[in-house]
Protein backbone atom coordinates (compact mmCIF):
# COMPACT_ATOMS: atom_id res chain seq x y z
CA UNK A 1 0.00 0.00 0.00
CA UNK A 2 1.30 3.46 -0.92
CA UNK A 3 2.48 5.65 1.94
CA UNK A 4 0.84 9.07 1.90
CA UNK A 5 2.84 12.31 2.25
CA UNK A 6 1.78 15.92 2.80
CA UNK A 7 4.42 18.28 1.38
CA UNK A 8 4.61 22.04 1.70
CA UNK A 9 4.62 23.49 -1.82
CA UNK A 10 5.56 27.17 -1.81
CA UNK A 11 5.92 27.82 -5.52
CA UNK A 12 9.71 27.76 -5.22
CA UNK A 13 12.06 25.40 -7.01
CA UNK A 14 13.17 23.50 -3.89
CA UNK A 15 9.72 22.38 -2.75
CA UNK A 16 8.74 21.69 -6.37
CA UNK A 17 11.59 19.24 -6.90
CA UNK A 18 11.03 17.74 -3.46
CA UNK A 19 7.41 17.00 -4.40
CA UNK A 20 8.48 15.45 -7.71
CA UNK A 21 11.09 13.22 -6.04
CA UNK A 22 8.56 11.93 -3.52
CA UNK A 23 6.18 10.94 -6.29
CA UNK A 24 9.01 9.24 -8.18
CA UNK A 25 9.81 7.28 -5.02
CA UNK A 26 6.30 5.85 -5.03
CA UNK A 27 4.57 7.98 -2.39
CA UNK A 28 0.97 9.16 -2.62
CA UNK A 29 1.72 12.91 -2.53
CA UNK A 30 -0.60 15.79 -1.63
CA UNK A 31 0.79 19.33 -1.77
CA UNK A 32 -0.11 22.02 0.75
CA UNK A 33 0.17 25.74 -0.04
CA UNK A 34 0.19 28.05 2.97
CA UNK A 35 -1.02 31.66 2.90
CA UNK A 36 0.53 33.48 5.85
CA UNK A 37 0.83 37.08 4.70
CA UNK A 38 -1.35 39.19 2.40
CA UNK A 39 -0.19 42.77 2.99
CA UNK A 40 2.04 43.88 0.08
CA UNK A 41 2.27 47.50 1.28
CA UNK A 42 5.45 46.85 3.29
CA UNK A 43 7.39 44.83 0.70
CA UNK A 44 10.04 46.56 -1.40
CA UNK A 45 8.60 45.23 -4.65
CA UNK A 46 5.00 46.02 -3.72
CA UNK A 47 3.94 42.68 -5.15
CA UNK A 48 1.38 40.31 -3.66
CA UNK A 49 3.91 37.53 -3.37
CA UNK A 50 1.48 34.81 -2.27
CA UNK A 51 -0.80 35.42 -5.27
CA UNK A 52 2.10 34.84 -7.66
CA UNK A 53 3.41 31.90 -5.66
CA UNK A 54 0.10 30.07 -5.56
CA UNK A 55 -0.13 30.25 -9.36
CA UNK A 56 3.34 28.68 -9.61
CA UNK A 57 2.38 26.05 -7.04
CA UNK A 58 -0.76 25.19 -9.03
CA UNK A 59 1.24 24.88 -12.26
CA UNK A 60 3.85 22.68 -10.58
CA UNK A 61 1.23 20.44 -8.94
CA UNK A 62 -0.55 20.03 -12.25
CA UNK A 63 2.73 19.21 -14.04
CA UNK A 64 3.72 16.62 -11.47
CA UNK A 65 0.20 15.27 -11.23
CA UNK A 66 -0.57 15.76 -7.54
CA UNK A 67 -3.48 17.48 -5.75
CA UNK A 68 -2.93 20.88 -4.14
CA UNK A 69 -4.65 22.00 -0.94
CA UNK A 70 -4.58 25.58 0.36
CA UNK A 71 -4.59 26.67 4.00
CA UNK A 72 -4.86 30.25 5.27
CA UNK A 73 -2.80 30.80 8.44
CA UNK A 74 -2.57 34.58 8.29
CA UNK A 75 -4.13 35.19 11.69
CA UNK A 76 -1.92 32.64 13.42
CA UNK A 77 1.15 33.96 11.63
CA UNK A 78 0.41 37.52 12.69
CA UNK A 79 -0.16 36.53 16.31
CA UNK A 80 2.77 34.11 16.63
CA UNK A 81 5.44 35.61 14.39
CA UNK A 82 4.75 39.23 13.45
CA UNK A 83 3.70 40.36 16.93
CA UNK A 84 6.75 38.58 18.34
CA UNK A 85 8.96 40.52 15.91
CA UNK A 86 7.48 43.84 16.97
CA UNK A 87 7.89 42.96 20.64
CA UNK A 88 11.53 41.89 20.22
CA UNK A 89 12.58 44.91 18.17
CA UNK A 90 10.86 47.20 20.66
CA UNK A 91 13.12 45.69 23.35
CA UNK A 92 16.21 46.28 21.22
CA UNK A 93 16.63 42.61 20.36
CA UNK A 94 17.12 40.93 16.97
CA UNK A 95 14.57 38.15 16.33
CA UNK A 96 14.75 35.50 13.61
CA UNK A 97 11.20 35.10 12.24
CA UNK A 98 12.17 32.21 9.94
CA UNK A 99 13.19 30.01 12.86
CA UNK A 100 10.06 30.95 14.78
CA UNK A 101 7.83 30.41 11.74
CA UNK A 102 9.01 26.83 11.35
CA UNK A 103 8.41 26.11 15.03
CA UNK A 104 5.10 27.93 15.48
CA UNK A 105 3.46 27.72 12.05
CA UNK A 106 4.77 25.46 9.31
CA UNK A 107 5.34 22.17 11.05
CA UNK A 108 2.23 22.40 13.20
CA UNK A 109 0.11 23.15 10.11
CA UNK A 110 1.76 20.26 8.23
CA UNK A 111 1.04 17.81 11.03
CA UNK A 112 -2.57 19.03 11.27
CA UNK A 113 -2.94 18.47 7.52
CA UNK A 114 -1.37 15.03 7.82
CA UNK A 115 -3.94 14.08 10.45
CA UNK A 116 -6.78 15.49 8.31
CA UNK A 117 -5.78 13.62 5.15
CA UNK A 118 -4.53 10.49 6.85
CA UNK A 119 -0.92 10.99 5.75
CA UNK A 120 1.93 8.86 7.07
CA UNK A 121 4.58 11.57 6.61
CA UNK A 122 5.06 15.29 6.17
CA UNK A 123 7.76 16.73 3.93
CA UNK A 124 9.38 20.07 3.08
CA UNK A 125 11.90 21.38 0.59
CA UNK A 126 14.49 22.27 3.24
CA UNK A 127 18.14 21.44 2.68
CA UNK A 128 18.36 19.24 5.78
CA UNK A 129 18.21 15.57 6.68
CA UNK A 130 16.43 13.51 9.32
CA UNK A 131 17.13 10.00 10.51
CA UNK A 132 15.79 7.88 13.35
CA UNK A 133 18.12 6.25 15.85
CA UNK A 134 17.67 3.97 18.84
CA UNK A 135 19.50 4.83 22.06
CA UNK A 136 19.40 3.53 25.61
CA UNK A 137 16.90 6.32 26.37
CA UNK A 138 14.62 5.39 23.48
CA UNK A 139 14.08 6.25 19.82
CA UNK A 140 14.92 9.75 18.60
CA UNK A 141 14.98 11.66 15.33
CA UNK A 142 18.29 13.26 14.44
CA UNK A 143 18.17 16.59 12.60
CA UNK A 144 21.18 16.71 10.28
CA UNK A 145 22.73 19.40 8.12
CA UNK A 146 22.01 19.26 4.41
CA UNK A 147 24.70 17.82 2.14
CA UNK A 148 25.05 21.14 0.27
CA UNK A 149 27.00 23.29 2.74
CA UNK A 150 26.17 26.41 0.74
CA UNK A 151 22.43 25.84 1.15
CA UNK A 152 22.21 23.92 4.44
CA UNK A 153 19.02 25.10 6.19
CA UNK A 154 19.21 23.06 9.37
CA UNK A 155 19.69 26.31 11.32
CA UNK A 156 16.16 27.40 10.41
CA UNK A 157 14.84 24.15 11.94
CA UNK A 158 16.83 24.39 15.18
CA UNK A 159 13.76 25.02 17.38
CA UNK A 160 11.79 21.96 16.27
CA UNK A 161 10.85 19.32 18.81
CA UNK A 162 11.02 15.56 18.57
CA UNK A 163 7.25 15.53 18.11
CA UNK A 164 7.49 17.98 15.18
CA UNK A 165 10.32 15.99 13.58
CA UNK A 166 8.46 12.72 13.82
CA UNK A 167 7.78 11.22 10.37
CA UNK A 168 9.40 14.15 8.52
CA UNK A 169 10.99 13.73 5.09
CA UNK A 170 13.50 16.12 3.51
CA UNK A 171 13.72 14.83 -0.10
CA UNK A 172 16.44 17.26 -1.26
CA UNK A 173 18.58 17.14 1.88
CA UNK A 174 21.16 14.96 0.17
CA UNK A 175 21.15 16.90 -3.12
CA UNK A 176 23.07 20.04 -4.04
CA UNK A 177 21.27 23.12 -5.31
CA UNK A 178 22.61 23.03 -8.91
CA UNK A 179 21.21 19.50 -9.25
CA UNK A 180 17.83 20.69 -7.96
CA UNK A 181 17.82 23.44 -10.59
CA UNK A 182 18.81 20.93 -13.27
CA UNK A 183 15.98 18.55 -12.37
CA UNK A 184 13.44 21.39 -12.39
CA UNK A 185 14.64 22.63 -15.78
CA UNK A 186 14.65 19.15 -17.27
CA UNK A 187 11.06 18.62 -16.13
CA UNK A 188 10.00 22.04 -17.37
CA UNK A 189 8.61 23.06 -13.99
CA UNK A 190 7.21 26.59 -13.80
CA UNK A 191 9.40 27.27 -10.75
CA UNK A 192 12.66 26.21 -12.43
CA UNK A 193 14.03 29.74 -12.83
CA UNK A 194 12.35 31.33 -9.82
CA UNK A 195 14.87 33.13 -7.62
CA UNK A 196 15.33 32.01 -4.03
CA UNK A 197 13.11 33.90 -1.61
CA UNK A 198 14.67 36.66 0.46
CA UNK A 199 13.63 38.71 3.44
CA UNK A 200 11.17 37.80 6.16
CA UNK A 201 9.55 34.36 6.01
CA UNK A 202 6.28 34.63 4.01
CA UNK A 203 6.44 38.45 4.02
CA UNK A 204 9.27 38.97 1.56
CA UNK A 205 11.98 41.56 1.21
CA UNK A 206 11.15 44.66 3.25
CA UNK A 207 12.64 47.93 4.38
CA UNK A 208 12.79 47.03 8.07
CA UNK A 209 12.11 50.51 9.51
CA UNK A 210 9.08 50.86 7.21
CA UNK A 211 7.83 47.44 8.26
CA UNK A 212 8.34 48.15 11.97
CA UNK A 213 6.67 51.56 11.75
CA UNK A 214 3.37 49.72 11.61
CA UNK A 215 3.74 49.43 15.39
CA UNK A 216 6.96 51.19 16.45
CA UNK A 217 7.01 54.95 15.93
CA UNK A 218 10.16 56.66 14.70
CA UNK A 219 11.93 58.98 17.11
CA UNK A 220 15.14 60.91 16.58
CA UNK A 221 18.14 59.99 18.69
CA UNK A 222 21.90 60.25 18.80
CA UNK A 223 24.41 58.06 16.99
CA UNK A 224 27.50 57.79 19.19
CA UNK A 225 30.81 56.57 17.82
CA UNK A 226 33.03 54.49 20.09
CA UNK A 227 36.75 54.60 19.38
CA UNK A 228 38.43 51.26 18.72
CA UNK A 229 41.04 52.14 21.35
CA UNK A 230 38.54 52.64 24.20
CA UNK A 231 40.20 51.37 27.42
CA UNK A 232 37.20 49.23 28.45
CA UNK A 233 37.13 47.48 25.07
CA UNK A 234 40.86 46.90 25.19
CA UNK A 235 40.56 45.52 28.71
CA UNK A 236 37.94 43.02 27.51
CA UNK A 237 40.11 41.80 24.66
CA UNK A 238 43.43 41.88 26.50
CA UNK A 239 42.37 40.68 29.95
CA UNK A 240 38.81 39.39 30.34
CA UNK A 241 38.69 36.79 27.58
CA UNK A 242 42.18 35.53 28.38
CA UNK A 243 41.39 34.81 32.01
CA UNK A 244 38.15 32.82 32.06
CA UNK A 245 38.85 30.96 35.28
CA UNK A 246 35.56 31.06 37.23
CA UNK A 247 31.86 31.73 36.76
CA UNK A 248 32.27 35.48 37.24
CA UNK A 249 34.85 35.80 34.48
CA UNK A 250 32.81 33.43 32.30
CA UNK A 251 29.73 35.63 32.65
CA UNK A 252 31.80 38.75 31.95
CA UNK A 253 33.22 37.25 28.76
CA UNK A 254 29.77 36.27 27.47
CA UNK A 255 27.70 39.37 28.16
CA UNK A 256 26.89 42.32 25.92
CA UNK A 257 29.16 45.35 26.06
CA UNK A 258 28.04 48.32 28.15
CA UNK A 259 28.83 51.12 25.73
CA UNK A 260 27.27 53.75 28.01
CA UNK A 261 30.33 53.38 30.27
CA UNK A 262 32.69 54.17 27.39
CA UNK A 263 33.86 57.48 26.01
CA UNK A 264 32.16 58.27 22.70
CA UNK A 265 31.39 61.18 20.43
CA UNK A 266 28.21 62.14 18.60
CA UNK A 267 28.48 61.14 14.94
CA UNK A 268 24.95 61.93 13.79
CA UNK A 269 21.26 61.14 14.33
CA UNK A 270 18.96 58.18 13.68
CA UNK A 271 15.20 57.56 13.41
CA UNK A 272 14.86 55.05 16.23
CA UNK A 273 17.25 52.70 18.03
CA UNK A 274 14.77 49.82 17.71
CA UNK A 275 15.22 49.85 13.91
CA UNK A 276 18.85 48.78 14.09
CA UNK A 277 20.71 45.59 14.90
CA UNK A 278 24.29 44.77 15.81
CA UNK A 279 26.57 44.32 12.82
CA UNK A 280 24.34 46.39 10.53
CA UNK A 281 26.07 48.76 8.10
CA UNK A 282 23.33 50.22 5.91
CA UNK A 283 20.75 52.75 7.00
CA UNK A 284 22.87 55.15 9.03
CA UNK A 285 23.47 57.69 6.24
CA UNK A 286 26.60 59.02 7.93
CA UNK A 287 29.62 59.58 5.71
CA UNK A 288 33.03 61.19 5.90
CA UNK A 289 34.68 58.39 7.87
CA UNK A 290 37.96 56.66 7.05
CA UNK A 291 36.26 53.27 7.38
CA UNK A 292 32.60 52.16 7.09
CA UNK A 293 30.49 52.56 10.21
CA UNK A 294 28.87 49.48 11.77
CA UNK A 295 26.29 49.22 14.52
CA UNK A 296 28.03 47.83 17.59
CA UNK A 297 25.22 48.37 20.12
CA UNK A 298 21.82 49.92 20.77
CA UNK A 299 20.06 51.30 23.85
CA UNK A 300 16.32 51.52 23.18
CA UNK A 301 15.56 53.02 26.60
CA UNK A 302 17.82 56.02 25.95
CA UNK A 303 17.29 55.79 22.16
CA UNK A 304 21.02 55.68 21.40
CA UNK A 305 22.78 53.82 18.59
CA UNK A 306 26.47 53.04 19.11
CA UNK A 307 28.74 52.65 16.08
CA UNK A 308 32.35 51.86 15.33
CA UNK A 309 34.56 52.13 12.27
CA UNK A 310 35.55 49.04 10.28
CA UNK A 311 34.87 45.29 10.20
CA UNK A 312 37.50 44.71 12.87
CA UNK A 313 36.23 47.17 15.45
CA UNK A 314 36.61 45.40 18.84
CA UNK A 315 33.06 46.38 19.81
CA UNK A 316 31.77 43.99 17.15
CA UNK A 317 33.64 40.97 18.51
CA UNK A 318 32.88 38.84 21.56
CA UNK A 319 34.23 35.61 22.97
CA UNK A 320 30.95 33.99 23.87
CA UNK A 321 27.26 34.24 24.61
CA UNK A 322 24.72 33.26 27.24
CA UNK A 323 21.32 31.56 26.90
CA UNK A 324 18.99 31.76 29.89
CA UNK A 325 17.71 28.51 31.35
CA UNK A 326 14.14 28.90 30.07
CA UNK A 327 15.35 29.72 26.53
CA UNK A 328 17.36 26.51 26.03
CA UNK A 329 15.90 23.98 23.61
CA UNK A 330 17.33 20.47 23.17
CA UNK A 331 16.27 18.76 19.95
CA UNK A 332 17.89 15.66 21.41
CA UNK A 333 16.68 15.60 25.04
CA UNK A 334 18.78 12.50 25.67
CA UNK A 335 21.91 14.62 25.10
CA UNK A 336 20.88 17.46 27.42
CA UNK A 337 23.72 18.73 29.60
CA UNK A 338 23.34 19.02 33.36
CA UNK A 339 24.72 21.92 35.45
CA UNK A 340 28.47 21.53 35.75
CA UNK A 341 28.83 19.59 32.50
CA UNK A 342 30.66 20.82 29.39
CA UNK A 343 30.83 19.57 25.81
CA UNK A 344 32.80 20.47 22.70
CA UNK A 345 30.61 21.44 19.78
CA UNK A 346 30.33 23.54 16.65
CA UNK A 347 27.90 26.43 16.69
CA UNK A 348 26.48 29.25 14.60
CA UNK A 349 24.53 32.40 15.43
CA UNK A 350 23.07 33.12 12.00
CA UNK A 351 22.08 31.35 8.80
CA UNK A 352 24.94 30.53 6.42
CA UNK A 353 27.59 31.35 9.00
CA UNK A 354 30.28 28.69 8.90
CA UNK A 355 30.10 26.43 11.94
CA UNK A 356 32.47 27.65 14.65
CA UNK A 357 34.38 25.50 17.15
CA UNK A 358 33.09 26.16 20.65
CA UNK A 359 32.46 24.71 24.11
CA UNK A 360 29.07 24.38 25.80
CA UNK A 361 29.23 25.15 29.53
CA UNK A 362 26.06 24.40 31.50
CA UNK A 363 25.30 26.23 34.72
CA UNK A 364 22.24 26.40 36.98
CA UNK A 365 21.09 29.70 35.43
CA UNK A 366 21.64 28.73 31.80
CA UNK A 367 24.07 27.79 29.06
CA UNK A 368 27.27 29.55 28.05
CA UNK A 369 28.80 29.04 24.61
CA UNK A 370 32.48 29.99 24.52
CA UNK A 371 33.99 30.12 21.03
CA UNK A 372 37.56 29.26 20.11
CA UNK A 373 37.66 32.41 17.98
CA UNK A 374 36.04 35.79 18.57
CA UNK A 375 32.60 36.08 16.99
CA UNK A 376 31.36 39.11 15.09
CA UNK A 377 27.91 40.61 15.60
CA UNK A 378 26.45 38.52 18.45
CA UNK A 379 23.05 40.09 19.13
CA UNK A 380 20.45 39.44 21.82
CA UNK A 381 17.35 37.79 20.38
CA UNK A 382 19.21 35.79 17.76
CA UNK A 383 19.18 32.00 17.89
CA UNK A 384 22.40 30.17 18.58
CA UNK A 385 22.39 26.56 17.36
CA UNK A 386 24.92 23.93 18.36
CA UNK A 387 25.97 20.84 16.44
CA UNK A 388 27.70 17.58 17.28
CA UNK A 389 29.38 16.79 13.98
CA UNK A 390 26.58 17.36 11.41
CA UNK A 391 23.68 16.96 13.85
CA UNK A 392 21.78 19.92 15.29
CA UNK A 393 21.52 19.00 18.95
CA UNK A 394 19.98 22.15 20.41
CA UNK A 395 19.46 25.89 20.20
CA UNK A 396 18.44 28.88 22.24
CA UNK A 397 17.75 32.61 22.23
CA UNK A 398 20.81 34.72 23.03
CA UNK A 399 20.38 36.91 26.12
Amino acid sequence: MQKKVIIGLSGGVDSSVAAYLLKEQGYDVTALFMINWKDSSVTLSGDCSWEEDIILAQLVARKIGIPLEVVDSTEKYKASVVEYMFSEYEKGRTPNPDVLCNREIKFDVFHEAAAKFGADYIATGHYARAENIQTEQGEFTRLMAGIDSNKDQSYFLCQLSQQQLRNVLFPIGDIEKPEVRRIAAELGLASATKKDSQGICFVGKVDLPTFLQQKLASKTGKVIEIDAGDPLLLHYHNETIRNISDDNSLAEACKSFDFSAMQGKVAGEHRGAHYFTIGQRKGLNIGGKALPLFIIGTDVDKNIVYVGQGHDHPGLNRKGLFIAKDEIHWIRPDLELRPGQTHKCRARIRYRQELQDATLIMRENGLYIVFNQLQRGIAAGQYAAWYYDDEVVGSGVIS
